[in-house]
């Protein structure tokens, strides 16, 4: 898959991600209350998922794409491209949502573009907390899922249900972001107090994308170790949510090649599982 596909469908995601998903709150917080929020932010990502999965690997989060740089699923030119994509479409999805509040007269239930912030219900030191764990467990849950071949047609049902459960939390509290791309585009639009909180949405999601991609081989098993993509080889768009149908070969790329389990670590005379499902040529 060419790179502009790759982007767009990355400025697609996260723009109808922040449409729906914060327009969920901008119309309904007060009326539906906390769960349809959640639940829209989840079904939305479940949705694209399996709708640009194969496409761009669905990150629509700039933490999700850190993690992914990090764990070498994808090169610093990718990523860079992402981020953009990303941010764009983030700003574009949120000038919608801006414009139906100005001009087509819908009422803004969260006073605030469905913005974050902190101050009101929880602290700053609070919000940092909460932003590092839970864009830790989303990533993490991200970068798992999406490497493994078993059960790889439930990735995208993992990761929309993680986002719901993180947004049932703080919402309330914070707004939830785990988002960086989902925070600036509501907040460059409202400004005041939302866009000069927005560094506080930019950095902790980000280090908590840092901290889940350094966890994944401890979380996955001991002796487990990332494995480079130059050595993988993945064809594009099958780092994240591709369908295990459309999947390479073992050998070639699959999602679960990403990790293999350290010579060292396996007595000899034994053979380790990912040997048998991947076997290695000959030398």
């Amino acid at each position: 898959m060419d790179r502009v596909t790759r982007y767009g469908a990355e400025f697609l995601g996260t723009g109808l991600l922040v449409f729906f998903g914060v327009g969920s709150a901008v119309a309904g917080l007060l009326s539906g209350g906390v769960i349809v929020v959640a639940l829209a932010f989840g079904f939305v990502l479940l949705a694209l998922a399996y709708a640009i999965g194969p496409v761009s690997g669905c990150h629509v989060n700039p933490a999700v794409t850190l993690g992914a740089l990090i764990a070498r699923r994808i090169d610093l030119e990718d990523a860079i491209g992402y981020w953009i994509a990303q941010f764009t479409g983030a700003i574009a999805g949120a000038f919608v949502l801006f414009g139906l509040t100005r001009w087509g007269d819908v009422r803004d239930q969260t006073g605030a573009l469905g913005s974050n912030g902190y101050g009101r219900n929880i602290s700053l030191g609070g919000t940092v907390t909460i932003e590092i764990l839970m864009t830790f467990v989303l990533v993490l849950v991200v970068l798992i899922v999406t490497a493994r071949t078993e059960n790889a047609g439930f990735a995208g049902l993992a990761m929309g249900i993680t986002l719901a459960v993180c947004h049932l939390l703080a919402v309330p509290l914070d707004g939830t972001s785990v988002n960086p791309a989902r925070s600036f585009g509501p907040a460059i639009f409202e400004g005041g107090t939302p866009l000069s909180q927005l560094w506080v949405f930019l950095v902790f999601p980000l280090i908590g994308g840092v901290l889940a991609a350094l966890a994944v081989p401890y979380v996955t098993g001991v002796g487990w170790r990332y494995r480079s993509t130059v050595e993988a080889q993945p064809a594009a768009g099958t780092e994240f949510g591709a369908a295990a149908s459309e999947a390479p070969a073992p050998e070639a790329a699959s999602e679960g090649a990403f990790y293999e389990k350290a010579a060292a670590d396996t007595p000899a005379g034994d053979v380790s599982p990912t040997e048998r499902r991947n076997p290695r040529p000959p030398v």
